[in-house]
């Protein structure tokens, strides 16, 4: 089923959309600005993160960084540790090495396209379009998951939406539908409608200010679109990490790159079954801990060493950095490691 071809003669759909997200619209300190480094900031941010969640690592990064030089030139140790707590750590990676890009490629500005914005690390379709459209004007689609909502209630689009090809499905509608005069503001309205009334649950259909035209609610498919069919393969893995300790003294290591939680700091971990080390204490019970495509079950132990002598020779065996105690929280750990050290006094 394609779209309903609606678009070019409802401007009052568009209308209404517009003026509901200029009455309604949530009062947070991106909509306020058009600086691109405070746009690039907030999008990357809310990318797979709630905006409750995200506000307050928005606001941290904001006021630690003037611009995008000064991201560019700040430690990545430090811009993770910043990150801690949001997940999917590529995003601040791929931050920093955009940001070193736009100083070093394009003397510090960000480019004012589409078309340039798409070949900066970490800006996908759907990035590039929002900073284009809300920055410098570009009449370009930001489509992302409340766009998919949105539109394939509105005009009955039953492709799924897992499938990438789709996606031009979507990008070429909302080439027709968005405003020329307006962009970012009208892809911020059709973001904020699938937030606030178009929701994956539940809809609002009856505060819904263009339900007279929507496919969905007239069809009663709204539980029905948009179209996605799961097929993720989860993979079960089994961590332990091993606390070795000495006085104040403990071992960690930064994790390489090619596995989650890349640049990461974690203690000695062995992965898999439970190796025979009897001097080990277990001091946590199993945690399960869900990323988007890996289930990981989680122990800790402690390993007292018997001398400071000791613990070095495991250091330079298994290549770790002494750290005191005090300091693990300096550094940029996972999840898991942080929810752990929250709890237990070491």
């Amino acid at each position: 089923m394609k779209a309903i071809n609606t678009s070019k003669n409802n401007p009052a759909l568009t209308h209404r959309l517009l003026e509901w997200y200029l009455q309604n619209k949530r009062d947070l300190p991106w909509r306020d600005t058009q600086d691109p480094f405070k746009i690039w900031l907030s999008e990357i941010i809310l990318q797979q993160t709630r905006v409750d969640q995200g506000l307050p690592y928005y606001q941290a990064f904001a006021n630690t960084y003037e611009n995008v030089e000064a991201f560019a030139h700040a430690p990545l140790d430090e811009i993770l540790k910043m990150w801690q707590g949001l997940g999917y750590y590529s995003r601040a990676r791929n931050m920093h090495a955009c940001a070193q890009t736009v100083v070093n490629e394009f003397k510090g500005q960000f480019p004012n396209n589409y078309k340039d914005l798409l070949s900066l690390k970490g800006i996908g379709k759907y990035t590039a379009a929002a900073i284009s459209s809300i920055c410098f004007d570009e009449a370009v689609p930001a489509v992302d998951g409340n766009v998919f909502r949105v539109h394939s209630r509105l005009f009955g689009i039953s492709e799924d939406i897992a499938k990438g090809k789709t996606f031009n499905t979507f990008f070429d509608l909302g080439k027709e539908l968005i405003q020329k005069n307006h962009p970012g503001t009208y892809n911020q309205a059709m973001m904020e409608y699938g937030a606030k009334i178009c929701t994956p649950k539940s809809p609002k259909c009856d505060e819904c200010v263009v339900s007279e035209w929507c496919f969905a609610l007239k069809n009663d498919m709204t539980h029905l679109l948009p179209m996605k069919v799961k097929n993720i393969k989860v993979k079960q893995r089994e961590f332990h990490y091993y606390i070795y300790k000495f006085e104040n003294w403990t071992l960690i290591r930064q994790r390489p790159a090619g596995d989650i939680w890349t640049g990461l700091y974690e203690f000695v971990l062995e992965e898999g079954e439970t190796p025979e080390m009897p001097e080990a204490t277990p001091v946590s019970e199993v945690i399960t801990h869900l990323l988007t495509h890996q289930k990981l079950s989680i122990q800790f132990h402690v390993v007292m060493c018997p001398s400071l002598e000791s613990m070095e020779q495991i250091r330079k065996e298994k290549d770790m950095l002494k750290t005191d105690i005090s300091s693990l929280t300096d550094f940029a750990v996972p999840k898991p490691i942080e929810m752990f050290l929250n709890k237990v006094d070491l």
